[in-house]
């Protein structure tokens, strides 16, 4: 990316907390604040609102002080329904479903959902960051395939062919086309077709622009 975004970091890990910094200011990122917990995240993010200096994106851990349960994805709520123009990821260890369909559902703005054991390496996190930042999605493919195989969206899943749930499952980490014909071993043509019917078989018009593939995957999450 050759333009830097702006970014607060919530990770109660010291080291953790500086290695990111480190990783994103190397790559020409700003990081404006690193915050320990989810009140300190929350208290932030309103300081650099009211200072008119909102950032571009906010990583937040789902653990964090004093519980260590969800303090950080409960915040990352909140946050997103105030400031739903701040890109929010959350990078955690585990799928917590009940706030991570309601950080999901909440806009269709720049989200992600992160597990740690799976980011294989820097480039790829460094990407996400970037990519939700500028209004994207970047879901890990275990956080679409629990919240995605909830009985309770089996009725909008039916209108889709397998192929096409599957074209949807790597829009929803984040892919290009280019990237997910790779993947699939097709066609860049055919990967146009599949989103295509996707996004007719979900009612999104051709004047929703670029945000359809957001809106596509989240249509899903609030069913």
């Amino acid at each position: 990316m050759t333009d830097g975004v702006r970014v607060v970091i919530a990770e109660d890990s010291v080291l953790l907390r500086e290695g990111l910094t480190r990783l994103l200011t190397d790559r020409g990122h700003e990081v404006v604040a690193g915050v320990g917990d989810g009140v300190a995240l929350l208290r932030t993010v309103r300081g650099l609102a009211a200072e008119g200096g909102l950032p571009d994106v906010v990583v937040a851990d789902v653990r964090m002080p004093p519980t260590h349960t969800d303090e950080g994805l409960r915040a990352a709520v909140e946050l997103r329904g105030a400031y739903p123009e701040v890109g929010v990821l959350v990078f955690s260890q585990y799928v917590e479903e009940q706030y991570a369909t309601e950080l999901l559902a909440g806009s269709t703005h720049g989200v992600g959902y992160l597990l740690k054991d799976r980011v294989a390496e820097v480039r790829e996190f460094v990407d996400a960051v970037c990519r939700v930042a500028r209004g994207g999605t970047a879901l890990d493919p275990e956080v679409v395939a629990q919240l995605l195989g909830r009985s309770r969206r089996q009725d909008v899943l039916s209108g889709l062919t397998p192929r096409e749930r599957e074209v949807l499952g790597l829009m929803a980490e984040g892919r290009t086309n280019g990237a997910i014909a790779r993947q699939l071993v097709v066609s860049d043509g055919a990967v146009e077709k599949h989103i295509s019917n996707i996004f007719m078989k979900l009612g999104l018009a051709p004047s929703d622009g670029d945000h359809r593939r957001v809106l596509a995957v989240l249509t899903y999450l609030r069913s």
